[in-house]
């Protein structure tokens, strides 16, 4: 058994609590043992690209400064992913990465929805470096700061953005673009009718498979 650190590269306590609910079916799935925690150091959310950039030296210092088995960065962005698998030979999870690759396994294309345009812009760029962005289908915005998101029920904004990917956009699989949104897969996916991931479980669920199949990697 090893731990999984989760880390939510924001400051937000209420993110970190929403992740922690979100994960109840893959604690009960698994040996390892999962913690997650935030970064006091970093803003509430991470909406910009100049808050990603800004939270990586945090993240690197939580990587460092922990004997966990495995890394989840619990923030859609993946911020730091590179340079934490540079810095370490554990596995390094990103629950973007994740989610997409789970997105592959589920459909043929994938529609997101995010809090932002910039969130959008950025999941482009990082699309078209996993060369995978030919199966996006749409990236939609409900136009919300994580402190918004995080202080109220939004299930109805992001059910009817849930529809207009599936609908308008043909998306035959939906990703939650933000790792506060996961108490909103499963009445989402009970509404749309086709799969619906939330990128914390996909992420942590990665690490696990890691770990259970001891899987061995290098630092770069």
């Amino acid at each position: 058994m090893s731990e999984i650190l989760v880390i939510n590269p924001n400051s937000s306590v209420s993110v970190t609590q929403s992740m922690e609910r979100c994960l109840d079916p893959v604690i009960a799935a698994t040996v390892h043992q999962i913690r997650c925690i935030e970064l006091a150091k970093s803003p509430p959310g991470i909406e910009t690209d100049a808050h990603v950039q800004e939270v990586i030296p945090n993240v690197l210092e939580a990587v460092g400064g922990s004997d966990a088995g495995a890394f989840v960065l619990a923030c859609f962005s993946d911020p730091g992913i590179t340079e934490a698998r540079k810095a370490t030979d554990r596995a390094v999870v990103g629950i973007a990465e994740s989610a997409y690759l789970a997105a592959l396994s589920l459909g043929g294309r994938f529609g997101i929805v995010s809090l932002g345009q910039s969130s959008i812009d950025r999941h482009l760029r990082y699309l078209k470096t996993l060369k995978i962005d030919g199966r996006l289908a749409g990236d939609r915005s409900i136009d919300m700061t994580v402190v918004e998101l995080m202080a109220g029920d939004v299930v109805e904004t992001v059910s009817r953005c849930g529809r207009l990917l599936r609908d308008e956009d043909g998306a035959d699989v939906i990703i939650l673009g933000c790792a506060g949104l996961g108490s909103y897969r499963q009445a989402l996916q009970e509404s749309l009718g086709i799969p619906v991931i939330d990128p914390v479980q996909a992420g942590v669920a990665a690490a696990c498979t890691q770990l259970d199949l001891a899987y061995k990697r290098t630092s770069k």
